[in-house]
């Protein structure tokens, strides 16, 4: 059967996350796979870590720097909790790098610990209720915590929103950041799992995504260098380096 993109599978709906929550998480998910037939789904690359709850358990997911599969059966629910950029590691107390690639169960890093936040969980058919209890039992190990990392916090948001044409980006957030060039790629590691460059690589893309989604029939050309690539080549290259897929075949 072929892989498909995550979220164009099943039903997926995600919101902000709550204010109890959003000292460390940005947003609440749910994607219930198909009833019948799931297939294999592609993630790709987002410079994302997700806290998830799935078949009973918690989980760490990401971050991620190559397309990943994901073999889950019809009908699986998991509900995602969305860290901010640079809280992971903090609310965790593991530094991003050692969980590079992973699907990690959250036993794998605290141990018996994670029973307590587990045991809070009571089996329930109403979806709504699961979440609502998720959400208290994480707020409650969330709030009063401060798990951001307020400088890492803004590097993502500068290189989210683009450097100037022809910036060289480590002189670029040396200078921006005041740090020398090996501090900078040491706390980079640590907040999201790889250096500044592969950062930039999916923010890129992730650009180029929502500039198609907002421009309908746009050339692929004139978004491809809008998003920050050489040209459409730079893009298609890229997309099958992150995705596996060109660009045209995107949903």
């Amino acid at each position: 059967m072929e892989a498909v993109l995550a979220q164009s599978t099943g039903f997926f709906k995600e919101r902000p996350a709550a204010a109890g929550l959003a000292s460390a998480f940005s947003a609440v998910w749910v994607h219930r796979m198909a009833e019948h037939d799931a297939p294999p789904i592609v993630i790709t690359p987002d410079a994302t870590i997700d806290l998830q709850w799935i078949d009973g358990r918690f989980r760490i997911a990401g971050p991620d720097k190559e397309p990943q599969i994901e073999r889950l059966p019809a009908g699986a629910v998991i509900v995602g909790f969305r860290f901010r950029p640079g809280a992971a590691a903090g609310w965790l107390g593991v530094p991003a790098g050692e969980i590079l690639g992973g699907r990690l169960d959250l036993s794998e890093l605290w141990g018996t610990r994670v029973r307590e936040l587990s045991n809070r969980i009571k089996a329930t058919p109403d979806l709504a209720g699961m979440v609502r209890q998720l959400e208290n039992t994480i707020g409650m190990r969330t709030e009063g915590r401060d798990a951001l990392d307020p400088l890492m916090g803004r590097a993502f948001d500068v290189i989210k929103a683009g450097l100037p044409p022809e910036t060289p980006l480590v002189p670029f957030l040396q200078r921006h950041l005041h740090m020398s060039e090996r501090t900078l790629r040491r706390r980079f590691e640590d907040a999201f799992g790889y250096g500044p460059k592969t950062l930039d690589r999916i923010l890129r893309f992730h650009r180029f995504r929502h500039l198609r989604e907002k421009a309908g029939d746009a050339s692929t050309a004139v978004l491809a260098v809008e998003a920050g690539y050489a040209d459409q080549a730079h893009l298609i290259r890229e997309s099958r380096r992150l995705t596996g897929i060109t660009p045209a075949a995107l949903t």
